[in-house]
């Protein structure tokens, strides 16, 4: 059965490690049928939250005008959410950390997000074990929300633009992508 998919990516450079690990992964999940919607938060702008609440009384939807209007039924409507980031201090980048924190607004407005799945894809230009926080919070946001983790590519010492060209990522972020069930 077709999943739909809502790939987030982070990364503000266009073109490099992040995008292709994204690009990998999406032509997996097509070949395995699925529809893929990509979104660059980069390119958007989405401010953070600014825990006023106002959702809580408007049904879960964020009164803060900007580009989450966009994304909100993105996340609702997606089978499996892919977080697709390079590593920044040890967590996600800010702009894509502000459209997690602004999702939270769907879980205070009681608005039902249906039954998901998620991966994180990664690159960093540090050793593997940089990933520990990142990888935490991405299982503490599953957690949270009883989304079910499918997987993850996590790939360290990326210290050049097309670093991932020389590493097994690309591979395994396409073969996450094919074994999307």
């Amino acid at each position: 059965m077709a999943k739909n998919i809502l790939v987030l990516t982070g990364s503000p450079r266009k073109g490099g490690n992040t995008d292709k690990l994204a690009d990998a992964f999406t032509a997996g999940a097509r070949q395995a049928g699925h529809l893929v919607t990509r979104y660059a938060t980069a390119d958007k702008d989405i401010k953070g939250c600014s825990d006023c609440k106002a959702c809580q009384a408007n049904a879960g939807v964020c009164v803060i005008s900007d580009d989450f209007s966009t994304l909100a039924p993105l996340v609702e409507q997606a089978d499996l959410v892919a977080f697709v980031t390079p590593l920044y201090w040890f967590s996600f980048p800010a702009q894509l950390k502000a459209a997690i924190d602004r999702c939270y607004s769907l879980f205070l407005g009681n608005r039902p997000l249906k039954d998901k799945e998620c991966v994180l894809i990664a690159g960093c230009g540090d050793s593997e074990a940089a990933f520990a926080g990142m990888v935490k919070s991405y299982q503490l946001i599953a957690e949270f929300l009883n989304w079910r983790d499918r997987g993850m590519v996590l790939v360290p010492e990326l210290h050049d633009k097309d670093a991932v060209l020389k590493t097994a990522g690309l591979q395994k972020a396409e073969t996450l992508g094919k074994n999307i069930l």
